[in-house]
Protein backbone atom coordinates (compact mmCIF):
# COMPACT_ATOMS: atom_id res chain seq x y z
CA UNK A 1 0.00 0.00 0.00
CA UNK A 2 1.33 3.38 -0.57
CA UNK A 3 1.55 6.21 1.89
CA UNK A 4 0.92 10.01 1.27
CA UNK A 5 2.08 12.52 2.74
CA UNK A 6 3.26 16.36 2.42
CA UNK A 7 6.91 16.91 1.90
CA UNK A 8 8.03 19.01 5.01
CA UNK A 9 11.27 21.50 5.18
CA UNK A 10 12.09 25.00 5.40
CA UNK A 11 11.51 26.83 2.17
CA UNK A 12 14.60 28.92 0.70
CA UNK A 13 14.19 32.64 0.26
CA UNK A 14 14.38 33.91 -2.94
CA UNK A 15 17.33 35.48 -4.22
CA UNK A 16 17.91 38.98 -3.36
CA UNK A 17 16.23 41.74 -4.89
CA UNK A 18 17.75 43.09 -8.20
CA UNK A 19 18.39 46.97 -8.56
CA UNK A 20 14.96 48.41 -10.29
CA UNK A 21 16.03 50.37 -13.75
CA UNK A 22 16.13 54.10 -13.41
CA UNK A 23 12.80 55.43 -14.33
CA UNK A 24 11.20 59.08 -15.12
CA UNK A 25 8.83 59.98 -13.10
CA UNK A 26 5.47 61.15 -15.28
CA UNK A 27 1.82 60.61 -15.29
CA UNK A 28 -1.35 61.95 -14.10
CA UNK A 29 -0.84 63.55 -10.43
CA UNK A 30 2.93 63.95 -10.55
CA UNK A 31 5.01 67.00 -10.29
CA UNK A 32 4.03 68.46 -13.61
CA UNK A 33 0.28 67.81 -12.76
CA UNK A 34 0.69 69.29 -9.62
CA UNK A 35 2.59 72.50 -10.52
CA UNK A 36 -0.14 73.18 -13.37
CA UNK A 37 -3.16 72.78 -10.81
CA UNK A 38 -1.64 75.03 -8.50
CA UNK A 39 -0.55 77.39 -11.35
CA UNK A 40 -4.22 77.45 -12.89
CA UNK A 41 -6.20 78.00 -9.12
CA UNK A 42 -3.99 81.34 -9.23
CA UNK A 43 -4.22 82.05 -12.66
CA UNK A 44 -8.03 81.49 -11.98
CA UNK A 45 -8.26 84.11 -9.27
CA UNK A 46 -6.61 87.08 -11.40
CA UNK A 47 -8.91 86.83 -14.10
CA UNK A 48 -11.73 86.75 -11.74
CA UNK A 49 -10.25 89.68 -10.00
CA UNK A 50 -9.70 91.49 -13.32
CA UNK A 51 -12.86 90.71 -14.90
CA UNK A 52 -14.63 91.97 -12.29
CA UNK A 53 -12.15 94.61 -10.96
CA UNK A 54 -11.14 96.32 -13.64
CA UNK A 55 -13.06 95.08 -16.96
CA UNK A 56 -16.33 95.87 -15.46
CA UNK A 57 -15.90 99.42 -14.76
CA UNK A 58 -14.36 100.67 -18.04
CA UNK A 59 -17.44 98.42 -19.62
CA UNK A 60 -20.10 100.81 -17.63
CA UNK A 61 -18.45 103.98 -18.13
CA UNK A 62 -16.43 104.15 -21.49
CA UNK A 63 -17.98 104.68 -24.74
CA UNK A 64 -18.27 102.51 -27.62
CA UNK A 65 -19.49 102.25 -31.01
CA UNK A 66 -21.12 98.86 -30.29
CA UNK A 67 -21.96 98.78 -26.98
CA UNK A 68 -23.98 95.57 -26.60
CA UNK A 69 -20.74 93.68 -28.44
CA UNK A 70 -18.40 94.96 -25.54
CA UNK A 71 -21.19 93.33 -23.16
CA UNK A 72 -21.29 89.86 -24.77
CA UNK A 73 -17.74 89.46 -25.05
CA UNK A 74 -17.54 90.34 -21.26
CA UNK A 75 -20.49 87.96 -20.53
CA UNK A 76 -18.80 85.55 -22.55
CA UNK A 77 -15.44 85.59 -20.98
CA UNK A 78 -17.61 85.56 -17.40
CA UNK A 79 -18.88 82.23 -19.01
CA UNK A 80 -15.41 80.54 -19.64
CA UNK A 81 -14.60 81.58 -15.40
CA UNK A 82 -17.33 79.95 -14.90
CA UNK A 83 -17.01 76.95 -16.47
CA UNK A 84 -13.56 76.33 -15.97
CA UNK A 85 -14.25 76.79 -12.01
CA UNK A 86 -15.63 73.30 -11.82
CA UNK A 87 -11.89 71.99 -12.71
CA UNK A 88 -9.63 74.39 -11.90
CA UNK A 89 -11.06 74.76 -8.15
CA UNK A 90 -11.04 71.37 -7.75
CA UNK A 91 -7.39 71.22 -9.69
CA UNK A 92 -8.62 68.51 -11.96
CA UNK A 93 -6.92 68.47 -15.56
CA UNK A 94 -9.59 70.60 -17.89
CA UNK A 95 -10.82 68.51 -20.69
CA UNK A 96 -9.33 69.35 -23.97
CA UNK A 97 -13.30 69.65 -25.37
CA UNK A 98 -13.24 72.14 -22.75
CA UNK A 99 -9.67 74.02 -23.51
CA UNK A 100 -10.66 74.30 -26.93
CA UNK A 101 -13.68 76.07 -26.57
CA UNK A 102 -12.88 78.40 -23.97
CA UNK A 103 -9.94 79.11 -25.87
CA UNK A 104 -12.10 80.01 -28.84
CA UNK A 105 -14.30 81.80 -27.23
CA UNK A 106 -11.56 83.99 -25.19
CA UNK A 107 -9.99 84.98 -28.93
CA UNK A 108 -13.41 85.11 -30.22
CA UNK A 109 -14.65 88.10 -27.12
CA UNK A 110 -11.23 89.88 -27.50
CA UNK A 111 -12.18 90.05 -30.94
CA UNK A 112 -15.22 91.50 -30.23
CA UNK A 113 -14.49 93.57 -27.48
CA UNK A 114 -11.83 95.39 -29.60
CA UNK A 115 -13.83 95.93 -32.11
CA UNK A 116 -16.81 97.72 -30.79
CA UNK A 117 -13.60 100.40 -28.82
CA UNK A 118 -14.15 103.44 -30.79
CA UNK A 119 -11.26 105.14 -32.60
CA UNK A 120 -7.96 106.23 -31.04
CA UNK A 121 -9.26 104.10 -27.91
CA UNK A 122 -7.32 101.34 -28.82
CA UNK A 123 -4.71 99.45 -25.90
CA UNK A 124 -6.40 102.40 -23.69
CA UNK A 125 -8.98 101.82 -20.72
CA UNK A 126 -11.56 101.46 -22.94
CA UNK A 127 -9.85 98.39 -24.58
CA UNK A 128 -10.08 96.01 -21.16
CA UNK A 129 -10.06 92.78 -23.34
CA UNK A 130 -6.50 92.97 -24.40
CA UNK A 131 -4.50 92.41 -21.24
CA UNK A 132 -6.95 90.04 -20.13
CA UNK A 133 -7.84 87.92 -22.84
CA UNK A 134 -4.28 86.81 -22.65
CA UNK A 135 -4.73 85.56 -19.37
CA UNK A 136 -7.58 83.86 -20.10
CA UNK A 137 -5.22 82.01 -23.03
CA UNK A 138 -2.36 81.34 -19.98
CA UNK A 139 -5.55 79.76 -17.65
CA UNK A 140 -5.99 77.81 -20.32
CA UNK A 141 -3.44 76.66 -22.49
CA UNK A 142 -0.34 76.59 -19.54
CA UNK A 143 0.29 73.08 -20.20
CA UNK A 144 0.41 73.97 -24.17
CA UNK A 145 3.19 76.21 -24.36
CA UNK A 146 2.80 75.48 -28.20
CA UNK A 147 -0.50 76.62 -28.62
CA UNK A 148 -0.35 78.83 -25.87
CA UNK A 149 2.02 81.19 -28.05
CA UNK A 150 0.19 80.78 -31.09
CA UNK A 151 -3.10 81.91 -29.33
CA UNK A 152 -0.91 85.00 -27.77
CA UNK A 153 0.20 85.90 -31.42
CA UNK A 154 -3.26 85.35 -32.61
CA UNK A 155 -5.09 87.81 -30.07
CA UNK A 156 -2.13 90.23 -30.54
CA UNK A 157 -2.00 90.13 -34.55
CA UNK A 158 -6.06 90.59 -34.26
CA UNK A 159 -5.62 93.31 -32.22
CA UNK A 160 -3.09 95.09 -34.09
CA UNK A 161 -5.10 94.22 -37.39
CA UNK A 162 -7.99 96.06 -36.00
CA UNK A 163 -5.77 98.84 -34.34
CA UNK A 164 -4.21 99.91 -37.64
CA UNK A 165 -7.57 99.93 -39.12
CA UNK A 166 -9.08 102.06 -36.94
CA UNK A 167 -7.01 105.18 -38.74
CA UNK A 168 -3.66 106.47 -39.41
CA UNK A 169 -1.47 106.40 -36.04
CA UNK A 170 1.16 108.80 -35.37
CA UNK A 171 4.45 107.50 -33.93
CA UNK A 172 3.83 108.60 -30.60
CA UNK A 173 0.24 106.10 -30.68
CA UNK A 174 2.94 103.50 -32.41
CA UNK A 175 5.36 103.99 -29.66
CA UNK A 176 2.68 103.54 -27.06
CA UNK A 177 0.96 100.51 -28.56
CA UNK A 178 4.32 99.02 -28.34
CA UNK A 179 4.94 99.61 -24.77
CA UNK A 180 1.76 97.77 -24.23
CA UNK A 181 2.06 95.04 -26.10
CA UNK A 182 6.06 94.54 -25.18
CA UNK A 183 4.98 94.92 -21.41
CA UNK A 184 1.72 92.12 -21.57
CA UNK A 185 4.32 89.78 -23.36
CA UNK A 186 6.60 90.07 -20.69
CA UNK A 187 4.55 89.47 -17.83
CA UNK A 188 3.02 86.37 -20.12
CA UNK A 189 5.90 84.63 -20.60
CA UNK A 190 7.35 85.26 -17.77
CA UNK A 191 4.38 82.94 -15.77
CA UNK A 192 5.48 80.29 -18.85
CA UNK A 193 8.91 80.69 -17.34
CA UNK A 194 8.30 80.43 -14.22
CA UNK A 195 5.87 77.02 -14.49
CA UNK A 196 8.15 75.38 -16.38
CA UNK A 197 11.10 76.07 -14.18
CA UNK A 198 8.62 75.26 -11.01
CA UNK A 199 7.29 71.74 -12.82
CA UNK A 200 11.47 70.96 -13.51
CA UNK A 201 12.03 71.42 -10.23
CA UNK A 202 9.45 69.38 -8.49
CA UNK A 203 9.94 66.70 -11.25
CA UNK A 204 13.69 66.62 -9.92
CA UNK A 205 12.56 66.77 -6.12
CA UNK A 206 10.03 64.07 -7.20
CA UNK A 207 12.93 61.80 -9.17
CA UNK A 208 15.10 61.56 -6.28
CA UNK A 209 12.77 61.08 -3.20
CA UNK A 210 11.51 58.16 -5.33
CA UNK A 211 15.32 57.06 -5.93
CA UNK A 212 15.84 56.81 -2.43
CA UNK A 213 12.40 55.41 -1.53
CA UNK A 214 13.26 52.78 -4.07
CA UNK A 215 16.98 52.17 -2.76
CA UNK A 216 15.67 52.13 0.85
CA UNK A 217 12.83 49.26 -0.19
CA UNK A 218 15.83 47.54 -2.33
CA UNK A 219 18.00 47.67 1.41
CA UNK A 220 15.01 46.26 3.78
CA UNK A 221 14.12 43.35 0.99
CA UNK A 222 17.80 42.72 0.82
CA UNK A 223 18.21 43.13 4.96
CA UNK A 224 15.21 40.95 5.07
CA UNK A 225 16.69 38.33 2.35
CA UNK A 226 19.99 37.82 4.27
CA UNK A 227 18.13 37.17 7.54
CA UNK A 228 15.94 34.37 5.86
CA UNK A 229 18.88 32.77 4.63
CA UNK A 230 20.97 33.15 8.09
CA UNK A 231 17.78 31.21 9.40
CA UNK A 232 17.59 28.76 7.06
CA UNK A 233 21.30 27.88 7.16
CA UNK A 234 20.83 28.06 10.71
CA UNK A 235 18.02 25.45 10.23
CA UNK A 236 19.46 22.76 8.41
CA UNK A 237 23.09 23.12 10.40
CA UNK A 238 20.38 22.56 13.25
CA UNK A 239 20.17 19.41 12.41
CA UNK A 240 24.16 18.52 12.17
CA UNK A 241 25.47 20.05 14.95
CA UNK A 242 24.04 17.82 17.53
CA UNK A 243 25.09 15.01 15.26
CA UNK A 244 28.93 16.22 14.92
CA UNK A 245 28.96 16.76 18.78
CA UNK A 246 27.54 13.31 19.48
CA UNK A 247 30.19 12.24 17.36
CA UNK A 248 33.06 14.74 19.17
CA UNK A 249 31.79 13.22 22.40
CA UNK A 250 32.21 9.44 21.48
CA UNK A 251 28.06 9.00 22.27
CA UNK A 252 27.89 8.00 18.45
CA UNK A 253 29.34 5.47 16.59
CA UNK A 254 30.75 6.41 13.24
CA UNK A 255 30.58 2.53 12.50
CA UNK A 256 26.74 2.18 13.08
CA UNK A 257 24.37 1.91 10.10
CA UNK A 258 22.02 4.22 11.92
CA UNK A 259 24.68 6.84 12.26
CA UNK A 260 26.01 6.50 8.85
CA UNK A 261 22.96 7.30 7.44
CA UNK A 262 22.50 10.69 9.73
CA UNK A 263 25.74 11.07 8.49
CA UNK A 264 24.57 11.05 4.70
CA UNK A 265 21.41 13.23 5.54
CA UNK A 266 23.25 15.52 6.75
CA UNK A 267 25.64 16.03 3.80
CA UNK A 268 23.26 15.76 1.48
CA UNK A 269 20.66 18.27 3.23
CA UNK A 270 23.61 20.51 2.99
CA UNK A 271 24.79 19.62 -0.52
CA UNK A 272 21.27 20.91 -1.51
CA UNK A 273 21.35 23.76 0.39
CA UNK A 274 24.30 24.71 -1.51
CA UNK A 275 22.63 24.14 -4.74
CA UNK A 276 19.66 26.31 -3.75
CA UNK A 277 21.56 29.84 -4.31
CA UNK A 278 23.73 28.46 -7.54
CA UNK A 279 22.18 30.35 -10.37
CA UNK A 280 21.49 27.85 -13.00
CA UNK A 281 18.57 28.02 -15.90
CA UNK A 282 17.11 24.23 -14.54
CA UNK A 283 17.08 25.03 -10.94
CA UNK A 284 15.13 21.58 -10.02
CA UNK A 285 17.38 19.39 -11.87
CA UNK A 286 20.22 21.48 -10.12
CA UNK A 287 19.74 20.80 -6.86
CA UNK A 288 18.82 17.26 -7.48
CA UNK A 289 21.90 16.65 -9.22
CA UNK A 290 23.81 17.94 -6.21
CA UNK A 291 21.79 15.32 -4.21
CA UNK A 292 22.80 12.53 -6.66
CA UNK A 293 26.48 13.77 -6.31
CA UNK A 294 26.37 13.56 -1.96
CA UNK A 295 24.73 9.79 -2.88
CA UNK A 296 27.56 8.65 -5.47
CA UNK A 297 29.67 10.24 -3.53
CA UNK A 298 29.32 7.36 -0.66
CA UNK A 299 29.55 4.85 -3.21
CA UNK A 300 25.77 4.65 -4.53
CA UNK A 301 24.93 4.23 -7.75
CA UNK A 302 22.45 6.54 -9.27
CA UNK A 303 21.30 6.73 -12.40
CA UNK A 304 19.33 9.88 -12.80
CA UNK A 305 16.35 10.25 -15.68
CA UNK A 306 14.87 13.82 -17.33
CA UNK A 307 11.93 13.95 -19.28
CA UNK A 308 10.27 17.33 -20.11
CA UNK A 309 11.23 20.78 -20.82
CA UNK A 310 12.23 23.25 -18.21
CA UNK A 311 9.16 24.67 -16.37
CA UNK A 312 9.55 27.57 -13.74
CA UNK A 313 8.79 25.85 -9.76
CA UNK A 314 8.80 28.31 -7.40
CA UNK A 315 12.01 28.14 -4.77
CA UNK A 316 9.14 26.44 -2.00
CA UNK A 317 7.51 24.05 -4.22
CA UNK A 318 11.46 23.11 -5.32
CA UNK A 319 12.56 22.77 -1.52
CA UNK A 320 9.01 20.16 -0.69
CA UNK A 321 10.19 18.33 -3.70
CA UNK A 322 13.69 17.70 -3.39
CA UNK A 323 13.16 17.01 0.65
CA UNK A 324 11.79 13.42 0.23
CA UNK A 325 14.59 13.02 -2.45
CA UNK A 326 17.26 14.02 0.05
CA UNK A 327 15.74 11.26 2.19
CA UNK A 328 15.34 8.57 0.10
CA UNK A 329 18.80 8.75 -1.17
CA UNK A 330 20.49 9.40 2.49
CA UNK A 331 18.84 5.69 3.10
CA UNK A 332 20.01 4.20 -0.26
CA UNK A 333 22.87 1.12 0.41
CA UNK A 334 24.21 0.24 -3.37
CA UNK A 335 21.73 2.03 -6.03
CA UNK A 336 18.62 3.69 -7.07
CA UNK A 337 17.09 5.49 -9.51
CA UNK A 338 15.75 8.99 -9.64
CA UNK A 339 13.63 10.22 -12.25
CA UNK A 340 11.88 13.95 -13.22
CA UNK A 341 8.74 14.28 -15.40
CA UNK A 342 7.57 17.84 -16.17
CA UNK A 343 4.54 18.75 -18.11
CA UNK A 344 2.45 21.06 -18.64
CA UNK A 345 0.16 19.85 -15.97
CA UNK A 346 2.53 18.60 -13.14
CA UNK A 347 6.11 17.88 -12.03
CA UNK A 348 7.15 14.48 -10.83
CA UNK A 349 9.87 13.58 -9.14
CA UNK A 350 10.18 9.98 -8.23
CA UNK A 351 13.42 7.69 -6.40
CA UNK A 352 13.36 3.88 -6.07
CA UNK A 353 16.34 2.51 -4.01
CA UNK A 354 17.53 -0.20 -2.27
CA UNK A 355 16.74 1.32 1.20
CA UNK A 356 15.71 -0.91 4.23
CA UNK A 357 12.52 0.20 5.43
CA UNK A 358 9.86 2.66 4.45
CA UNK A 359 10.75 6.13 5.18
CA UNK A 360 8.29 8.83 5.38
CA UNK A 361 8.44 12.25 5.61
CA UNK A 362 6.65 14.49 8.40
CA UNK A 363 3.63 16.20 7.38
CA UNK A 364 4.21 19.67 5.79
CA UNK A 365 2.87 22.67 3.34
CA UNK A 366 0.37 20.94 1.25
CA UNK A 367 1.72 22.13 -2.05
CA UNK A 368 3.98 18.84 -2.62
CA UNK A 369 1.90 15.33 -2.65
CA UNK A 370 4.82 12.32 -1.62
CA UNK A 371 3.56 8.93 -1.82
CA UNK A 372 5.74 6.02 -0.36
CA UNK A 373 5.81 2.43 -1.65
CA UNK A 374 7.37 -1.25 -1.45
CA UNK A 375 7.92 -3.06 -4.35
CA UNK A 376 9.83 -6.20 -3.34
CA UNK A 377 12.77 -5.37 -1.92
CA UNK A 378 13.11 -1.49 -3.19
CA UNK A 379 11.44 1.45 -1.79
CA UNK A 380 9.74 4.02 -4.14
CA UNK A 381 9.02 7.40 -3.35
CA UNK A 382 7.39 10.13 -5.65
CA UNK A 383 6.55 13.79 -5.05
CA UNK A 384 3.98 15.30 -7.30
CA UNK A 385 3.29 18.90 -8.13
CA UNK A 386 0.30 19.78 -10.01
CA UNK A 387 0.94 23.38 -11.18
CA UNK A 388 -2.00 25.69 -11.15
CA UNK A 389 -3.87 26.81 -13.74
CA UNK A 390 -3.38 30.25 -15.08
Amino acid sequence: MAEKTAAADTAPRDRPPRADPPSRVTGPGLPDDNVHATMRVALWCVTALLLVGLSLRPLLTQHYRQHWLAVTAFVALAGVTAVSSGWVLRRRPMPPALTAVGTATALAAGYCATSAVGAGAHFGAADWSFGLVEWYLLLLLLDRVALLLAALATHLALSVALFLAAGQPDRVDIGAVGIVVLGGATVQLAVVVIARALARGTRRTTAAIAARDRMRTRLLLAEGWERGQRNDFAGQLGLTLPLLAELADGLADPRDPDTRRRCALAATQLRRLFAENDESPDPLVHEITACVDIAERRGVVVSLAVSGSTVAVPAAVRHELTGPVVAALSAARDRARVSVLRTVAEVRVAVVTDAEGARTAPPGAADVEVEYGSYGRDRRMEARWRRPSS
